[in-house]
């Protein structure tokens, strides 16, 4: 009896399945051998980066803990020699020079993103790469700048605008391409059928790319402003620092990251433990921005699905 001749063909695609599945299970200890080592490799990298940054916030914690009181945030600077004082004024102006520089620069950075999520060309590319460089800029480049163009223009007079305009440009690149990434990736079918239904532009970037984006936007503004607020280097060329309560912007104002550089370097205990306080509240100040912006797009991506 002749065998069938389709009997004694092999299918091509199922030889090589075969071939595959059989090489995969000879190799299957050693891959999964390499898969245990790489994991294990990773963790200890992550520990390796963790452990410093742990030693750093539980060294800060000690030294800065016993700071805290009443005084420390209800009273303002006092001179050395003198007990008792705190931080108000400088809590004061952070949250005032923080604000300005946000009101201005989130406003700016949204359009700009918005403009190059959905532009290209030569002007689009250059943009881009202005927010590129602007972000490995060196603060203390920022606040020769601030100080050249605000400061030295109007007659040596240091300003919470002057450092609201430094800390502003520090926020604005990051603001920029968070954005930008935000809003690309917005589902282009949306948009798309929005312009179906007869939508204009502003109609879409506001009904649409801006609510959907809202997550990632929210992102990038809290980690711009938690960046922000935790310079130094601007402030001290541009606002000169302020012992005295001050809620007027064009006028001279204190800051936490300046209070932070003069007082660690005075010879007085009480100021170093003032300086130990302040570092300590502005840690918890960037902490809960980045946690913040986390747990708040984590809520919005969730109740957006």
């Amino acid at each position: 009896m002749t065998a069938d001749p389709f009997e004694a063909m092999v299918d091509p695609m199922v030889a090589r399945r075969q071939l595959v599945q059989s090489t995969a299970t000879a190799t299957l200890k050693r891959r999964l051998l390499a898969s245990r080592i790489q994991v294990g490799l990773c963790w200890a990298f992550l520990a390796i980066a963790i452990v410093p940054l742990l030693g750093v916030l539980i060294y800060v914690i000690i030294k800065g803990l016993p700071a805290w009181n009443a005084d420390f945030f209800t009273q303002v600077t006092v001179p050395e020699g003198i007990e008792g004082g705190g931080v108000w004024n400088a809590i004061v102006g952070t949250l005032v020079i923080g604000g300005i520089a946000t009101a201005v620069s989130v406003p700016l950075g949204l359009g700009a993103g918005l403009f190059l999520s959905g532009s290209g060309g030569r002007f689009a590319y250059g943009t881009r790469f202005t927010a590129d460089v602007m972000t490995g800029v060196p603060s203390i480049t920022i606040g020769i700048f601030g100080y050249i163009a605000i400061v030295r223009n109007d007659g040596e007079q240091y300003s919470g605008i002057a450092g609201a305009f430094a800390i502003g440009l520090i926020m604005l690149p990051v603001i920029i391409r968070a954005s930008e990434t935000a809003f690309r990736n917005v589902d282009p079918d949306l948009r798309e059928a929005g312009l179906a239904l007869g939508a204009r532009e502003a109609t879409l970037d506001r009904r649409i790319t801006l609510p959907t984006a809202l997550p990632g936007v929210i992102t990038g503004v809290l980690l711009a402003i938690a960046r922000g607020i935790g310079e130094t280097a601007p402030l001290l060329l541009t606002i000169f620092g302020n012992q005295y309560l001050q809620w007027n912007p064009t006028k001279p104002m204190d800051a936490l990251p300046l209070v932070i550089y003069n007082d660690s370097s005075q010879p007085s205990a009480e100021l170093v433990q003032v300086a130990w306080g302040a570092a300590l509240l502005l840690m918890v100040f960037v902490f809960t921005l980045n946690i913040g912006s986390r747990l708040t797009a984590a809520f919005l991506a969730r109740e957006r699905t």
